[in-house]
């Protein structure tokens, strides 16, 4: 099995097709945020794997990463529902148009720039991480988002 992942072009050309059907309007098939919440809570992740933002690693995280971090390597997707890292929860309700137009730039500086644009090789909850398990958990992420809005 191959596993998909942001830094190969076909897959990140497929995530940003999938980006450019999701609208304000577009309905969650599951779970509580919306559209627009949805768009700015995917570029956290991926802020994190740049450096741009700070997430203190948890006790949680230390006790239990590295088994967290390959338990959602080997699965196909994410489960529905999971918690998500506070950091990461978006309360407002953003600027759809922006927040979309800022995380399609950032999957397609990921795609373009490849491994390189990793700058923490620490996640707050998995721990240390390679280039390609950044890449293939950014690629889950956005995949489980997209799926969760029907793309």
């Amino acid at each position: 099995m191959i596993t998909k992942n942001i830094f190969d072009e076909k897959a990140n050309q497929v995530l940003v097709e999938r980006l450019e059907k999701i609208t304000p309007d577009s309905k969650p098939l599951w779970g509580k945020m919306n559209a627009c919440q949805m768009v700015k809570h995917c570029q956290k992740p991926l802020d994190v794997a740049e450096g741009k933002l700070k997430v203190k690693r948890g006790l949680l995280g230390m006790l239990f990463g590295k088994m967290a971090k390959n338990n959602f390597l080997k699965k196909d997707e994410f489960k529905r529902n999971l918690p998500t890292l506070s950091e990461f929860k978006i309360k407002e309700t953003p600027d759809f148009e922006n927040e979309w137009q800022v995380l399609v730039a950032i999957v397609k500086d990921f795609g373009r720039k490849g491994p390189k644009v990793i700058a923490n090789k620490t996640h707050p909850l998995f721990g240390e991480m390679t280039d390609e398990e950044w890449g293939i958990l950014q690629y889950k992420h956005l995949d489980h988002h997209l799926k969760q809005f029907g793309e």
